[in-house]
């Protein structure tokens, strides 16, 4: 059973995971995603939930639609989504983190010290394989 953040609308966790799905390479641009009817019940919710959901990604240009076909990833998809939300990263979630560091007294040391362990040795830096340009 899927759980869901009661303090947010089921229809935008639900365009957030499909998105998620892109992210991680489940789909890439043109391929078919679950129908309405499918992601509905793979996520035990009502399909008019899912028709939203679809409904938002599809005017977010990350889906479209192909009569009589499905829905399929829209060519660009995840460059868009990385974009949104680094974005969405950069102006709401950092500030928060950087007041909680400041009450906490947590430097950015403290931070990368935490990451370097965190990536299980991997050798990875805060910035991703890009280096923290996008």
């Amino acid at each position: 059973m899927t759980t869901f953040n009661p303090d947010k609308p089921i229809y935008l966790q639900m365009a957030e995971r499909l998105c998620d799905e892109i992210l991680a390479g489940t789909y890439s641009d043109d391929d078919r995603v679950p129908s309405v009817r499918e992601y509905a019940v793979m996520l035990e919710v009502n399909t008019n939930t899912a028709v939203k959901a679809y409904d938002a990604l599809a005017r977010d240009n990350v889906i479209y639609n192909r009569r009589g076909l499905g829905y399929f990833v829209s060519p660009g998809a995840r460059g868009r989504i990385l974009s949104a939300r680094r974005r969405d990263f950069m102006d709401h979630t950092l500030p928060s983190v950087f007041r909680d560091m400041r009450l906490l007294g947590i430097s950015i040391g403290d931070i990368v010290g935490a990451w370097q362990a965190t990536a299980g040795g991997q050798g990875d830096q805060p910035g991703g394989s890009d280096g923290g340009q996008g």
